[in-house]
Formats: structure tokens, sequence, C-alpha cells
């Protein structure tokens, strides 16, 4: 794997920590740890920081010292302002486009987020925020989906800040209203549905202080070995150890 794709791992690992709460705002991010986690060097751990920088998920310090973004209050308020219009012009560019399948997946990812209920409230936000993603992602239209999926991302840390405990029960009927309006080809009412479900969603957040989390070689552990990839023999171009 070669240090870009490397890099990306270190990335992806971070961000689903941080959709999940396993990293708080203002977790240290040392790029010596990282490099132990993830097996990489300093210098590939500093340019996923970098990265992640560039969306708004990591704060760069003086003398190379990465922390987790802490969004301010007034940041918050506009992050979701922002993401409201955003995500209108998302489902307006989707409303009478999708195909069976798209709304078959949509439609499965809801189900997994019903799933999600009475288990860990992170898995459930991580869920919620990655259906806004997914329909950004099937407008094709990549600068919006790229927007859209960093604002999601930010508004994340901005709950993990402030914001009350996630709602999934509302979170699923309001997510399988908006899929029903775009599978009727109804745009303002999709539109108005996705903007309603967004107010309510920032509605629920108030100040509250972050808690410690613990050692970061611990809490990226998971992470880490999600973002493995799968040894392959190379006789059989199948997965080593028997695996089907």
């Amino acid at each position: 794997m070669d240090a870009s794709n490397r890099a990306l791992v270190i990335c992806r690992a971070i961000r689903r920590a941080i959709l999940e709460q396993a990293l708080a705002p203002g977790d240290k991010l040392p790029e010596d740890t990282l490099g132990e986690r993830f097996g990489v060097s300093r210098t590939i751990a500093r340019h996923a920081l970098g990265q992640l920088a560039s969306e708004g998920l990591v704060e760069l310090r003086r003398n190379r010292i990465a922390l987790v973004a802490t969004p301010s209050f007034e940041e918050a308020r506009d992050e979701f302002d922002i993401r409201r219009e955003l995500e209108r012009l998302v489902v307006r560019a989707l409303c009478g486009t999708l195909s069976p399948q798209q709304v078959a997946d949509l439609e499965a990812h809801v189900a997994e987020e019903e799933k999600a209920r009475g288990g860990p409230q992170a898995n459930s936000i991580r869920l919620a925020t990655e259906f806004h993603v997914k329909l950004a992602e099937m407008t094709g239209k990549p600068t919006l989906t790229r927007y859209v999926r960093e604002i999601a991302y930010r508004s994340s840390l901005s709950l993990a800040t402030f914001g009350r405990p996630h709602s999934s029960e509302c979170a699923v009927s309001e997510h399988r209203a908006v899929i029903a309006a775009l599978a009727g080809g109804d745009g303002d009412t999709a539109a108005a549905l996705m903007a309603d479900h967004l107010d309510q969603v920032a509605s629920r957040a108030f100040l509250k202080m972050p808690q410690s989390r613990g050692d970061l070689m611990d809490i990226l552990g998971p992470y880490a070995d999600a973002e493995r990839p799968v040894p392959v023999d190379r006789r059989t171009r199948r997965p080593a150890g028997g695996a089907a």
C-alpha cells in the first residue's frame, strides 16, 4: 500500500472514531502515537492530519500539535444553517430521479438505523450521518457531495460538543419520510422535510463539557483493525485463512 493510501486509511479511521464519539473535541492526536497505531511513519500520519484539518475535523497548532477540533456554539449554529441549504439542494436534485435500487439501498440503510435502536448512541449517530452522505453521493455531483460530506462530519463534532442524547426513533421516521417524498417525486415536500429534520437535530443542542475518553492507542485500536486489508493468498486470489 502506498503512502497516500496509508494516509487515507488513517483519515477513514479517525473520521469514524469522531462520528461514533470515541474521539471527543479537544482530544490530542500525536503523530508518533498514530504512526505506531497504524504502522506508518510520522510523515504519513502528519499528511493524514493535514487532510482532516482541511475538512475542519482537526486543529493543527504550533509545534506540530494536533487535536480533534472544538467548534464554538456560533460555528455549530452556522454549520446547521449551511447544511440545511446544501441538503435541500441534494433532495431537489434527487427528486424523481432515484432508481428502484437506490430507493431500496436507502430503505436498507434506514433499516440498519432501526436495528441500532437501543444500542450504543454513537452507532445511531454514525448511521444517521451516513444516511445524509449517501443521499449526497446519489446526486452524482462531486462538489455538492464533498461539501455535504465535510459539513455533515463537522456537524457530528458539534453534536458531540453541544448535543443532547440522539433520538434514533425521530431520525428513522424523518429519514423514511424523506425517502417517501423523493420516491414520489415531490421535491417541495422533500426539501421541507429535510430542512425540518435538520432543524430538529440542531434544536436538541445545548452546551456541555466534553469528557475524557482515555488512551488514544486503545481508542483507535478497533478502527485501525477495521481498516486493515484482508491478506490474500497469491495462489488462489482468495482471502487467506480459508475465508469464503
